[in-house]
């Protein structure tokens, strides 16, 4: 007997860096940098975003936990639902000095602001 699956495409990094991101209200919320690598699980630990300057954040990056992301295959983009103006207050960086990736605390501060349990937790 022969069993066939069907899986969700995979997609290369550079296919996805410089998509636009936009909300459930179809707001620009700018655009995807980088991803960080969980080498030693084998996942997305985060998505890096830029979100183009809006309220005086021009540069500034922000992490996303990639499950709180959703790509759209479609639209060529990716969906994040936050509200544009909860975004003030996401967990940052300048994009000149990037967090040190083994400190847990920021990590663990990204997840939650987003409503998401860490999957190595």
């Amino acid at each position: 007997m022969q069993h066939t699956s069907t899986y969700e495409p995979v997609l290369s990094a550079t296919t996805l860096i410089g998509d636009p991101v936009v909300n459930a209200k179809d707001e620009d919320l700018g655009k995807v940098e980088d991803f960080m690598l969980d080498l030693g699980n084998g996942r997305i630990r985060y998505a890096v975003l830029s979100f183009g300057g809006f309220l005086g954040l021009g540069s500034k990056l922000f992490a996303v936990p990639a499950e709180a992301l959703k790509i759209d295959t479609k639209n060529h983009r990716l969906i994040l639902n936050v509200e544009k103006e909860r975004l003030e207050n996401a967990p940052g960086f300048d994009k000149d000095e990037w967090p040190d990736t083994s400190e847990t605390e920021w990590q663990l501060a990204v997840y939650e602001f987003y409503g998401h349990t860490p999957y190595w937790r």
